[in-house]
């Protein structure tokens, strides 16, 4: 998973990431007392490169997390999770 671009964003971010085989992916928003903010991918998807825009009209400046987890279907042991920092500015 890659870093998102731009990081200082207003109104809206990417977030790049790439799997490697067919996997279950999920993608979510955090605040910084980690509570879910949305989530912004939660499907099988084949392998290959992604990248998902995040546009944001209600949330306030601050600090947010993004987490994206990926399982290979029908494997319970080896999930891959990454976790990176961005901050929205109003």
């Amino acid at each position: 998973m890659e870093q998102n671009y731009p990081n200082l964003f207003n109104p809206s971010t990417k977030i790049q990431y790439a799997i490697s085989s067919r996997q279950i992916v999920t993608l979510k928003i955090y605040d910084l007392l980690v509570r879910e903010i949305l989530t912004l991918v939660n499907e099988e998807k084949p392998a290959g490169t992604y990248e998902v825009t995040w546009k944001e009209k209600n949330l306030s400046s601050g600090i947010y997390f993004y987490r994206l987890k990926a399982a290979i279907v029908g494997k319970q042991a080896g999930s891959y999770v990454d976790t990176k920092k961005m901050l929205l500015i109003k």
